[in-house]
């Protein structure tokens, strides 16, 4: 009961998030980290496609994972890759089996030195418009459940609904500017990660949590924080982990 609670909460929050000042490399970070929660996993990255019908990583559970991701589409292979490309799920991939992985052997390898051995990867769509998908890691073999597989869809739809959704609500039509601008927001948040990485010693997943920490009670877009930090604008001591 518990757990069902947990998961209307998220959808509601989800959906919650359709308002004016709509930020998507937040909700997507927090679609990946509410897929962790709930579902029997460890990693999560999200890939969306940009204005030219490319492939891009927008959002992970953590660095390694994001890095992963970016190793997929640069080599073009891998479960999530295939997944949008079809519109369909890419279920219980084993990374040790050579058969399973003969279409992306380099991925798998670079997969299994992060320590993974299963991965899944979900369609991010809107009947049959693909827009996307969640790439799910494992360290532990093993089939997912039907329960989560089915959970895992809900939210990935609910994501898809909600970025198509905003399109709508801010241009009246579903042009693709507003996901470019996201694209561009990715590059500047990576900026300001690293900057602060820098400064502070600390990893890329704790300058990233210190940016997101000290936006969200101020209701600061992540994009705006992230290009004080990197115009030299901020003192950074203010965000600086305690």
């Amino acid at each position: 009961m518990a757990s069902q609670q947990r998961t209307l909460e998220i959808l509601v929050e989800a959906v919650d998030s359709l308002i004016d000042d709509f930020d998507l490399i937040e909700f997507l970070h927090r679609l990946a980290a509410r897929c962790v929660e709930l579902l029997d996993i460890e990693a999560v990255g999200v890939m969306i496609v940009n204005p030219y019908g490319e492939l891009q990583v927008i959002a992970a559970s953590d660095e390694h994972t994001r890095l992963l991701e970016l190793f997929a589409l640069q080599h073009d292979q891998g479960p999530c890759v295939e997944c949008y490309r079809t519109g369909q799920a890419q279920l219980d991939i084993d990374l040790s089996s050579p058969r399973a992985t003969s279409d992306f052997g380099p991925f798998a390898a670079r997969a299994r030195a992060a320590g993974f051995r299963t991965t899944h990867a979900i369609p991010m769509r809107l009947r049959h418009q693909v827009i996307g998908a969640l790439n799910l890691f494992d360290s532990r073999g093993g089939r997912i459940s039907e329960p989560d597989v089915q959970l895992a869809q809900a939210l990935a739809d609910v994501a898809t609904i909600a970025i198509l959704q905003q399109r709508t609500i801010e241009q009246g039509n579903l042009d693709k500017a507003q996901l470019q601008a996201a694209l561009h927001s990715r590059v500047v948040i990576e900026q300001a990660k690293g900057v602060l990485a820098e400064r502070w010693q600390v990893g890329l997943d704790e300058a990233f949590e210190s940016l997101r920490n000290y936006a969200r009670p101020r209701q600061l877009r992540l994009v705006d924080l992230a290009q004080e930090v990197v115009q030299g604008s901020l003192d950074t001591d203010l965000i600086a982990p305690r």
